[in-house]
Formats: C-alpha cells, structure tokens, sequence
C-alpha cells in the first residue's frame, strides 16, 4: 500500500468538530505508528529540492514532524505560534480568517538572512496561516524554499495563497 493510502487509514474522521457541518480529520492516530512517522518524515526529507537552512514549524501539530525532520536534517528547528506564546522578543504577522483576524509570532533572532527554509504543518486548508508564516519568514531576510504538509484539503484551494511565496508545495494525502 502507498504512503498516502496508508496515511488514509490511520485518519480518523470527526464529524462536526469544531463546529457543524465540519468533517474534522483527526491525524493524531498517525502518531501511534513510529514505521508511519519514520516513513512520513523520510517522504518530505527524500522530496527536497536542497537541504534547507531550517524547518519552520507552525504551532502546534506542525510541530511534531517538522522537529523530527529538523532533527534529521541537523538544522534549527523554528516555532510559529499564537500571539502571547513566545518567551522572547518576537515579531508578528495579524492575518484574515473566516471569522476574524488571528495573530502569530516567531522569535526575531529565529532565522538568519539568506536562509531557505521549509515551512511545516499538518494540515493545507485555506492557506492562510501558512502564507502568514511566509510573511514572518521573509520579515527576517530568510526566504520560503517550500511547504510541507501531512494532509491537503484540495477543494479549498489553500495552495493560491502560498505559490506567490514558493510554488514547491508537498502534500502527502490529499482531500
């Protein structure tokens, strides 16, 4: 079985979750298989064009297999997160939602000018966070070399927002 169908397997459908009407895609069973993490990881790191400076993570799902490929790769590791959530000096991008503005952050020394990274999640919806992570990215110098993501939901057209930032745009199942 290919990776994307395995991937399949393991999501676990929540119907109206968070809200009606939602068909919420629940990755977290994927995290109960290490072969499928391991062979995850090693599907976004086999997929770079180059290796890249640092892995851009963004709060909190994009997490989990961003540090792991960071790790693997032996780059930095960089945190996006809601506004607040930071310790350190930080720099911010506010950004349209559906239903209002949102607001993330990253630490202003988080990334070195002229450096290419790729920016991590879990999931390609709209594109909105992920552009906005783009913003944050380019405000310290460093440019986007591509998006990684587990699950791509196509039918909301997310990757429009982010091609104008990097057309290298990695999904490994896809909605």
């Amino acid at each position: 079985m290919n990776l994307e169908n395995r991937i399949k397997q393991e999501i676990r459908n929540i119907p109206d979750f968070p809200k009606l009407g939602i068909q919420f895609k629940d990755i977290t069973p994927l995290f109960y298989n290490q072969t499928l993490c391991s062979d995850m990881v090693n599907a976004f790191i086999s997929g770079m064009d180059s290796k890249p400076d640092a892995i851009v993570g963004i709060e909190s799902r994009g997490f989990l297999l961003g540090f792991l490929m960071a790790n693997q790769l032996n780059i930095p590791f960089v945190l996006v997160r809601k506004a607040g959530k930071l310790p350190y000096k930080t720099i911010s991008y506010e950004y349209d939602l559906e239903y209002g503005k949102s607001k993330i952050e990253m630490h202003e020394d988080a990334l070195k000018s002229g450096w290419k990274v790729i920016i991590h999640d879990d999931l390609l919806a709209t594109g909105g966070t992920a552009e906005a992570s783009s913003h944050l990215v380019e405000q310290l110098g460093a440019s986007v070399a591509g998006f990684n993501f587990v699950l791509s939901l196509d039918f909301l057209n997310g990757k429009n927002k982010l091609i104008n930032h990097s057309t290298n745009i990695k999904c490994l199942a896809h909605y």
